[in-house]
Parts: C-alpha cells; structure tokens; sequence
C-alpha cells in the first residue's frame, strides 16, 4: 500500500489547487492521510479525488473541515499497520513517549502543525511528520510524506521535496 501524507497545506493563501509536484506523487496513492490545517473542505475534496482521504482537523481548520468527517485524532489499520494521527504531538521534547501514551496501540503516529519534517522512533512508536507541501516556514523545501505498507509492515518512510 502507498500513502501519500499531507499537513499544513493552509489553503486557499497556501494552497489554490494541487501543487503539480503534489500531484505526481498523488496519482500513485492508495491513501491519503492529511494531518490537519487543511483550512477549508474543498481541499480534501480534490484530494479525494486521487484517492480515499483520511484527515484530522487543525487548529487553523475551519467547521466544514469537521463536517467534511475531520476529527482531532484518528487511529486506523492501513494494511494491517496500526496508524494513530493528530495534529498537534506538542513540544519536541518527550514527544515518542507522549504519543505512546495517547496512542498505546498505534505502531506509527502521524502528526502536523510544526511544518518540520520529522521521522523519529522511540519508546516504541514511531512518530512521522510530513512537513508542509505549500507553507515551508523556515525549512529549506516544501515537503510531503510516502509510505509503503505491506502486511502490517512500514517498508519505507520517507519525507519528500516538492519544492
């Protein structure tokens, strides 16, 4: 299974449409996975069109964004991979144990908000955070996330540039 992990696309300032290099990467998902500030609902509606969308709401995301079905966490089996997922891990500092806690099942938990690409494991979780496609802040690139699962197994994490 491919995963396509999204966050921070704060649209429409950020995002208008689909990032061509964004949409490259979309045409070969499975899934879709976005981690909050969406902003607005269309988003997960064009995104959805590439392939089912599993989202979590942001603190920037909007009533729509909730209507749309984007709760503040969610855990999911993606090819028999435990996958927990919310917005805002908090501080850097104690955070694989924090998300152990919270998510004592999950075997990766996906997360937003810092715009700073992340991949860390710890206290027994792995912790993976896409970056932002559209809003890079002080990272040197745009980023999104790919996953490949089979059989309860995380193949390959990786952080991608697309800008």
């Amino acid at each position: 299974m491919r995963v396509v992990v999204l966050a921070d696309t704060h649209a429409p300032r950020r995002w208008r449409s689909c990032p061509p290099a964004v949409a490259e990467h979309l045409r070969r998902a499975d899934v879709i996975l976005h981690a909050g500030d969406v902003c607005v609902a269309g988003v997960l509606d064009e995104l959805a069109q590439y392939a089912p969308v599993t989202a979590v709401g942001g603190n920037n995301d909007g009533p729509d964004v909730a209507e749309w079905g984007a709760p503040e966490t969610v855990s999911l089996d993606l090819a028999g991979l435990r996958v927990a997922m919310v917005h805002d891990s908090g501080q850097a500092t104690g955070r694989t144990a924090r998300m152990r806690r919270r998510f004592p099942d999950a075997q990766l938990v996906v997360y937003g908000h810092s715009h700073i690409p992340v991949d860390l494991t710890g206290d027994g979780v792995r912790v993976f955070n896409p970056g932002s496609p559209t809003d890079r802040r002080r990272q040197p690139h745009g980023t999104l996330g790919l996953l490949d699962i089979e059989d309860g197994v995380l193949l390959d994490a990786r952080i991608v540039p697309v800008t």
